[in-house]
C-alpha cells in the first residue's frame, strides 16, 4: 500500500498573480510546474499550504470539511509570510471545481480526498532576501488517503524537549513548509535515540505541540490546551475536537501548561494525550520521555476519551452524525 498522502491525482488547479491580478484558474497536469531558478521561494522559502479534507458521505455527496477556517488560515499565513493577497472566492472556487472533477476518486470511509492548496513567492530575483515577492502562484493538489491507522492504533512516545522550539515564536501560527523543514533534526535525533515518534516542544518548560500536530491533555472531563498565541499553529482539527468535547460537556482549559504539571498530571490514573491534525485526527499518546527518564500517560494506552473525540468528529465527517455547526460544505 502507498504510504499516506503519496498518490495524487493527475492533474491540479493552478493560478499565477502577475503583481496586479490573479490569472483566470487552470486545470493542468499535477507535474507542470516550472519555476526560474531565482524564483524567491527557492531562496527565502516564501511559501505556505493547506491541509483538509473531502468525504464521501452513503448518499454519494462529496462534502468537505471546515474549508472556511482553512481559507481563513491559508489568507493569514499568506498575509504574515507578505506574499500577495489570496482571492478567497476564488480560492474556494478552485478547490471546489477540482475536487467536483475528480469526485468519482474521493474514497469511501474510512477514506477521504486529502486537498492541498499551497502559495508560493516566484519572482526571479535572489537580492530579494528582506523584500517580499511581488509575483506568486497557488495550486490546489488533491491526494486520495485511506484509513490513516490502517497498520494498527497505537499510543505514540514523544520527547519532551524544554530547550529547543518548533520555530521562531512569532511564526508559529504560520502554516508554512520551513517551521516543518525546521523540526525534521530534532525530531530524526529523538527517533534515533529515544524511538520517539514526536518531538513536544517546550520551550522553557512552555508545553507548545509538537513537529505536526497540536497537542491535547486529557485528565477526566478536562481538557488541557495551550492557549492560541503567535507562537504555534492554530489547528482545524484541534478548533473542532474543543467544540465537540463542549458540546459534551467537557471543561475545556486554553491556557499556559508548564512541563512539571503535564508530567504531574499525566501519572493519574485515567488520564490521556493525545495529537490532533488532519491526516490522523486524534492520535493516543501513551509515553512521554523526559530527561531520558520514561512518563506513562496514564497506564500507556489508547485512552477512551481519545476514541470517542475522534469518532465524533469522524462521524460529522463522514455523514454519520448531524452537522450542528455547519462544518460541511457540498461541492
Amino acid at each position: 500500500m502507498a504510504a499516506f498522502g503519496s498518490v495524487f491525482m493527475p492533474e491540479m488547479a493552478i493560478s499565477w498573480f502577475d503583481g496586479s491580478n490573479w490569472s483566470e484558474t487552470e486545470v493542468v497536469p499535477s507535474d507542470s510546474i516550472q519555476l526560474h531558478p531565482g524564483a524567491h521561494v527557492l531562496h527565502y522559502s516564501s511559501t505556505c499550504f493547506e491541509g483538509l479534507k473531502a468525504f464521501r458521505h452513503e448518499d454519494g455527496s462529496i462534502k468537505i470539511f471546515r474549508m472556511d477556517r482553512n481559507l481563513d488560515r491559508f489568507a493569514q499565513s499568506s498575509h504574515l509570510l507578505a506574499l500577495p493577497e489570496i482571492d478567497r472566492d476564488a480560492t474556494a472556487k478552485m478547490i471546489r471545481d477540482i475536487v467536483t472533477r475528480f469526485a468519482e476518486e474521493v474514497p469511501a470511509p474510512p477514506g477521504s480526498m486529502y486537498i492541498r492548496p499551497t502559495h508560493f513567492g516566484t519572482e526571479p530575483a535572489i537580492g530579494k532576501a528582506a523584500v517580499p515577492s511581488l509575483t506568486s502562484c497557488q495550486y490546489v493538489l488533491l491526494s486520495p488517503v485511506g484509513d490513516y491507522f490502517a497498520g494498527g492504533d497505537k499510543a505514540l512516545r514523544l520527547l519532551v524537549d524544554d530547550e529547543g522550539m518548533r520555530c521562531p515564536p512569532h511564526m508559529g501560527m504560520v502554516k508554512s513548509g520551513g517551521n516543518y523543514a525546521g523540526a525534521l533534526r530534532p525530531i530524526m535525533k529523538a527517533r534515533a535515540e529515544y524511538q520517539a515518534d514526536q518531538v513536544l516542544f517546550c520551550p522553557g518548560g512552555d508545553v507548545q505541540e509538537t513537529g505536526a500536530a497540536n497537542f491535547l491533555l486529557i485528565d477526566g472531563d478536562e481538557i488541557v490546551t495551550k492557549g492560541l498565541d503567535e507562537c504555534f499553529l492554530h489547528g482545524v482539527t484541534r478548533d473542532s475536537i474543543l467544540t465537540l468535547a463542549r458540546d459534551q460537556g467537557m471543561k475545556v482549559s486554553e491556557r499556559d501548561l508548564t512541563v512539571d504539571e503535564l508530567l504531574e498530571r499525566a501519572a493519574k490514573p485515567g488520564c490521556e494525550a493525545a495529537l490532533s491534525g488532519t491526516a490522523a485526527v486524534l492520535a493516543p499518546v501513551g509515553t512521554l520521555i523526559y530527561k531520558g527518564q520514561e512518563y506513562s500517560v496514564g497506564d500507556g494506552s489508547i485512552g477512551a476519551t481519545t476514541l470517542k473525540l475522534r469518532q465524533a468528529l469522524n462521524d460529522i465527517q463522514w455523514g454519520k452524525a448531524e452537522d450542528t455547526h455547519g462544518w460541511l460544505t457540498s461541492i
